[in-house]
């Protein structure tokens, strides 16, 4: 498949927003049941606005991908059967819960509205539980978008839901750990033990993808592709002026040797060395937190990117060149 550049930025920004947003309400549950201890200061508001942020410009970055920005309201309408709707609806949701819940705590509005056994349940602990199922909701229906789509076997498996959540709650706990260190009010303990296991788990995730992918083998032929059992065909020319919507969209020419260096560099760059990083860091060690999720993000970019090219369109056998 030809990779779209502005689905690659939407599908990675929003994964380390959701990913963030997740992170400083786990955190403060545990706070609440006594497994953490409490931070010096509150910055749960300044994040929820980050992680908006990163969710609305993985938002702009989507309307890239539309020939008709104005209709992008339409996309809606088919949510009983289609993902993308459903996706379209779960991200404007994540995002407004997650602000409202930002906007509470910034404001210092919120106020007790129930009780849960001894604990104390206020106005934006409810809407944050709101946003968290929104953002689960947005992981699962960003993911099934590909994973929904039995024809592009590579793409058509439940390790493709997993490393969508993975890889996104990685990002966002590697971003929080950084975040911890630049307000050195506590919780960089969890955050980069998160960071790290969720890290290590994507990566398993994601090299189990990539084993499976590479055994899989086509069931089609140039022959059936054609209707003509010939033991001998080769195309020669596509004819049609020697292109089409269908080799724009669903060829790409780059090489073997691109494909295997992308591969290398977002396994290494955005998992083997984050986790060394991370591992080795402390809650003063600024610089290689920020290395790690800089090279985290790079290595999620290549992924998504290397994750389209890897997708084989049926319709690639028949179309044997493009000229």
């Amino acid at each position: 498949m030809k990779p779209a550049f502005s689905v690659i930025f939407l599908t990675t920004l929003i994964g380390a927003g959701q990913g963030l947003f997740l992170a400083y309400y786990s955190a403060e549950w545990l706070v609440t049941l006594n497994m953490l201890q409490p931070p010096t200061s509150d910055h749960s508001a300044e994040a929820a606005l980050l992680a908006f942020a990163l969710m609305a410009a993985g938002l702009v970055a989507s309307f890239f991908h539309l020939g008709h920005p104005e209709r992008a309201w339409r996309a809606a309408a088919m949510w009983r059967t289609s993902w993308l709707s459903r996706e379209v609806i779960a991200l404007p949701l994540a995002m407004g819960t997650v602000l409202v819940f930002a906007l509470l705590r910034l404001l210092e509005i919120d106020f007790e509205v129930a009780m849960l056994g001894r604990v104390s349940l206020s106005l934006s602990t409810l809407v944050g539980f709101a946003a968290v199922l929104a953002v689960v909701a947005l992981f699962a229906c960003t993911a099934m978008i590909y994973a929904s789509l039995k024809f592009l076997r590579q793409w058509h498996s439940p390790l493709t839901v997993l490393n969508f959540f993975l890889m996104g709650t990685a990002s966002g706990f590697t971003l929080a750990t950084l975040l911890a260190v630049v307000h050195q009010a506590g919780f960089f303990g969890y955050f980069s033990g998160m960071a790290i296991f969720l890290t290590l788990a994507a990566l398993i995730s994601r090299f189990s993808s990539l084993a499976r992918n590479r055994r899989l083998r086509s069931p089609s032929t140039l022959q059936s592709a054609i209707g003509v059992h010939h033991p001998n065909i080769r195309q020669i020319a596509q004819g049609a002026m020697g292109g089409s919507f269908n080799t724009r969209a669903f060829m790409h020419s780059y090489g073997p040797s691109v494909l295997l260096l992308a591969r290398r560099f977002f396994l290494v760059g955005g998992f083997v060395l984050p986790l060394l990083l991370l591992f080795v860091s402390d809650a003063d060690s600024l610089l290689l937190c920020a290395l790690a999720l800089s090279l985290q993000f790079l290595g999620l970019l290549t992924e998504r990117w290397y994750f389209f090219i890897e997708a084989e369109h049926p319709q690639n056998v028949y179309y044997q060149m493009i000229s």
